[in-house]
């Protein structure tokens, strides 16, 4: 008696730490699961910090390149300066010359019109002279003979006259056509030194506007000089982080690597701590399991009993009940499926996972899953329509139509044995677990092993 009390409690004590080594487990999978997590995100930062490390070696050149080209414009402002000075100062000069031309250019107007006024006299004595001319003859006509030499005298005096008269005219005219060439000179000299002044304003403007550029290109240069300086800083720093994040990189894949060891370490530990539960509980002492075990083998029988009676009534056929041809169900996150046993199961069996769970409020659920885990039910708390985009929720509370396979399951469906009790975390999403225990009774028909018919309970 003693020694099987040992052995229960040896049982119980192993369940325990099959328990402990599941949750320890089910942390270092999460803790994984972050760390891969952060190594990806850590790849992505990686390579935007190689581009960010592109990206500033070409600031540094473009900076180099800036402040070569800000000594280089420094250069050319300080040379062509002079040059650009000298030359505006001979525009002006120019400009200024061409200012003087208006007094010279009225001076000779008033020269022609003082011409004028003498051609104007001129004409005045011709045109007397012809009449004196005139009256010369007259008088000589009279004399008779006695004045034929007088008479002479007055005819060329009045062709001299006329000539003399049709150079005053003929001078005239060159003269009117000289001042009206000269008004029209003094105009377009008058407009130019409008002009000039004009230009003059814009060489005071440019000379200024020359001092600025030069202002400019100077504190341009100052500038790139400082951004140079900046850049080349910050080289140094994006170098120094490409560095530090390689580093970490390569450590964080060693923690994961290590994170994973010894989840695989603490799973095999699981299993041992299993073995001994389950053979524990197949001793012949009573333990707290032993109320789930008798339950889990009663469902088992109860189910298996309905999948008989169907497969005698032909309400389904052997190739639907063992149909693995599943079907996704499109747009369902987690992904679920159907095959030619769903229908049968949510009608006929589920009820029976209902009315099972309830007859003990350890019990989380009832359920059964074929030899590739896939659940074609479960209790109607456990088949919930999906939400769309809560893949997280969905996998808690639409648990139905899925495939799960866990180290503990797959152990449940390859060996051999009347039921199995193991501990196992239950994924819930979002990173969430729960340790359980769960009895497994393997669910024969016509001599050939379907599944398992599964009972979960919290102790």
């Amino acid at each position: 008696m003693e020694n099987r009390d040992l052995l229960a409690d040896l049982g119980e004590r192993s369940g325990d730490i099959a328990l402990q080594c599941s949750e320890t487990a089910g942390y270092l999978s999460e803790l994984n699961r972050r760390i891969q997590g952060d190594s990806a995100h850590l790849a992505k930062l990686q390579a935007n910090m190689e581009t960010l490390a592109a990206s500033q070696n070409e600031s540094v050149a473009a900076a180099q390149e800036l402040s070569l080209t800000a000594r280089r414009a420094g250069r050319i402002i300080a040379d062509g300066h002079d040059v650009i000075g000298l030359s505006l100062g001979e525009v002006a000069a120019l400009v200024e010359h061409v200012t003087g031309l208006e007094g010279h250019l009225r001076q000779f107007l008033t020269v022609i019109e003082a011409a004028g006024d003498i051609s104007e006299e001129l004409g005045a004595i011709a045109r007397q002279t012809r009449m004196l001319g005139v009256n010369a003859a007259i008088e000589a006509a009279r004399g008779g003979a006695a004045t034929q030499g007088f008479a002479v005298v007055a005819d060329e005096i009045r062709r001299l006259a006329g000539q003399a008269g049709e150079s005053a005219a003929s001078a005239g005219d060159k003269l009117t056509q000289l001042d009206r060439d000269a008004r029209h000179l003094i105009g377009g000299v008058e407009a130019n030194i409008v002009r000039g002044r004009g230009a003059g304003a814009h060489i005071d403007r440019l000379r200024l506007g020359m001092a600025e550029i030069a202002s400019l290109v100077t504190q341009f240069g100052e500038r790139s000089g400082a951004i140079v300086a900046c850049t080349d800083a910050a080289d140094g720093d994006v170098n120094a982080l490409r560095h530090g994040l390689a580093a970490f990189s390569r450590s964080a894949s060693d923690s994961a690597a290590r994170v994973d060891s010894a989840r695989e370490q603490l799973e095999g530990l699981e299993g041992m701590a299993n073995a001994m539960l389950n053979t524990a509980a197949h001793g012949p002492q009573k333990t707290r399991n032993s109320r789930y075990i008798a339950l889990a083998e009663d469902g088992a029988e109860e189910v298996g009993a309905l999948i008989e009676q169907a497969l005698q009534k032909g309400e389904i056929s052997p190739s639907q009940l063992f149909d693995t041809d599943y079907r996704a169900i499109e747009g369902s996150a987690p992904t679920q499926y159907l095959n030619g046993f769903t229908n049968f199961a949510d009608g006929m069996l589920r009820p029976v996972l209902d009315r099972r769970t309830s007859e003990d409020n350890a019990i989380v659920g009832c359920c059964l899953l074929d030899m590739n885990g896939y659940l074609p039910t479960h209790i109607s708390a456990r088949c919930q329509p999906q939400r769309p985009g809560a893949p997280d929720w969905n996998m808690e509370n639409a648990r139905n139509r899925q495939i799960f396979m866990d180290s503990q399951t797959r152990r449940a469906l390859q060996e051999e044995g009347d039921f199995f009790l193991y501990t196992y975390r239950q994924d819930l999403g979002e990173g969430r677990y729960r340790a359980l225990r769960s009895v497994f009774v393997p669910l024969m028909f016509s001599g050939r092993r379907w599944g398992l018919y599964e009972v979960g309970y919290l102790i």
